[in-house]
Formats: structure tokens, C-alpha cells, sequence
């Protein structure tokens, strides 16, 4: 759990039924990469301590989906901590990366007075 492998590679850890929060914790604290993680499960406690408990363990999480990758363009990717910055190319999310939203209004019609009509 310690290294970050690039696949196609399947790993396994077999924990017991009453250690599933410590084996979440331990997938969690063990290491500084978190590029994509899944939880597959039929017991909604369990998918909803996953979730909470994972909640920064990796960049795309899959919820009882198989955890082979977003498709480029439709599904924003990318890791989080040492596996990278969220948002990776293909998504229109990387292009907000690099540009700052300016606002701009123009009145047309000057106001006479500083108060709202409407607050009246």
C-alpha cells in the first residue's frame, strides 16, 4: 500500500469483517499518493463510512463502479496529494486552472439615488 503502481495491476488486502474503519484508516494514513481509489459494497453504512472516511484518498473515487479510469473530455481526472493536481487535461476543468474570471457590468441607465427601489 506504500507504493503507487501504474497497471493494469490489481491489488488486494485481506482484512476482517470488524476491521473494515481501520482498514479504511490504514488505506487512508498509509501513503502519500491518492490518484484513484473505489469501494464496492451492498451495505450503505459501510459505502457511507467509506466515502467519509476516504474522502481525501483519492483524486476520482468510484462508488461500486469499476475504477478503470475517466473518460477524457466527459469526466473530470486527476489524483490528489503526491499523485497530482485534481484536474488533468481533456478537461475544460484544467483550462479554469490557468485563467482568472473577471466580472464586468455596465449601467446604462445612472442610478439618481444610493438606495434599492425594492428595499423600500
Amino acid at each position: 500500500m506504500c507504493t503507487e503502481l501504474f497497471g493494469p495491476v490489481v491489488t488486494v488486502y485481506v482484512f476482517e469483517d470488524d476491521a473494515w474503519e481501520e482498514t479504511l484508516h490504514l488505506v487512508d494514513q498509509t501513503s502519500e499518493y491518492a490518484l484513484t481509489g473505489a469501494v464496492f459494497s451492498e451495505d450503505r453504512y459501510a459505502l457511507e463510512v467509506g466515502v467519509k472516511i476516504l474522502e481525501n484518498a483519492a483524486g476520482n473515487f468510484y462508488i461500486n463502479d469499476k475504477p478503470t479510469g475517466a473518460v477524457v473530455g466527459q469526466q473530470p481526472f486527476g489524483g490528489a496529494r503526491a499523485s497530482g493536481t485534481n484536474d488533468k487535461a481533456g478537461s475544460k476543468l484544467n483550462l479554469y486552472r490557468w485563467c482568472s474570471p473577471r466580472m464586468v457590468k455596465e449601467t446604462f441607465v445612472t442610478p439618481t439615488d444610493y438606495k434599492y427601489p425594492f428595499l423600500g
